[in-house]
């Protein structure tokens, strides 16, 4: 094979990637299942997520176009860098194991569950696959 096949070959499965990657982010969704948006409920709160367009897998599978997996963000805001990896706190729970579902403590009154899909090394998608909704925990 002559280097400029050679080179052919590269560029040709670069682009095959790439494509893949932005056809997986442009019809990528998450969706919080559970609890409804706007429910009073009891502590610890059952969060479930449901995902199209996406795999989830555990975060030790690494880093594979189109897949991924959860990270539940409480009364915080999405990371305004998109690069660097979530942060692991009682605010940014990680969901590394590849689990659709966590249930998570909150003390009594209004919060804001945010859902964060990201890639094996905890960085997540851009654009973001992203859900919000607002609970009351009595």
């Amino acid at each position: 094979m002559n280097k400029f096949s050679g080179k052919l070959v590269v560029v040709t499965v670069f682009l095959f990637v790439l494509s893949a990657y932005v056809a997986c982010a442009k019809v990528s969704s998450v969706k919080i299942t559970e609890p409804a948006d706007g429910a009073t409920v009891s502590s610890p709160v059952k969060v479930c997520m449901k995902v199209k367009g996406v795999h989830v897998e555990p975060a030790k599978k690494g880093v594979n176009v189109g897949k991924g997996h959860h990270h539940i963000l409480v009364d915080v805001d999405q990371p305004t860098n998109l690069k660097n990896p979530i942060p692991k706190d009682e605010q940014h729970i990680h969901m590394g194991d590849g689990a659709s579902c966590k249930e998570i403590n909150l003390a009594p009154g209004k919060h804001t569950i945010k859902t964060l899909f990201a890639q094996g090394n905890h960085i997540p998608y851009d654009p973001p696959i992203t859900d919000t909704i607002s609970v009351t925990v009595k």
